[in-house]
């Protein structure tokens, strides 16, 4: 869906009622604005946080993911 939302002078935007609602924002609430070179991204800070947990968990389903492996590797790469 693509809707055209206009900006006043001050910077401000109204999200229309119906995206409010769809993403529980209806009493208001905070929204993460990400900056790309395709555009602007809108984020709840709850999709923010399930798209950083869904990175961390592909990350840490690798066997090689914890602290002492790390330390590990780094120790053999340097030669101690």
């Amino acid at each position: 869906m693509t809707l055209q939302v206009n900006i006043t002078a001050n910077g401000r935007m109204s999200l229309p009622a119906d995206i409010r609602k769809r993403l529980g924002l209806e009493g208001g609430g905070a929204i993460l604005v990400e900056e790309t070179d395709d555009g602007v991204i809108l984020r709840t800070v709850d999709q923010a946080v399930a798209k950083a947990q869904a990175i961390a968990k592909r990350y840490a389903a690798h066997p090689d993911a914890s602290v002492d492996a790390f330390l590990a590797a780094r120790r053999q790469d340097s030669g101690e």
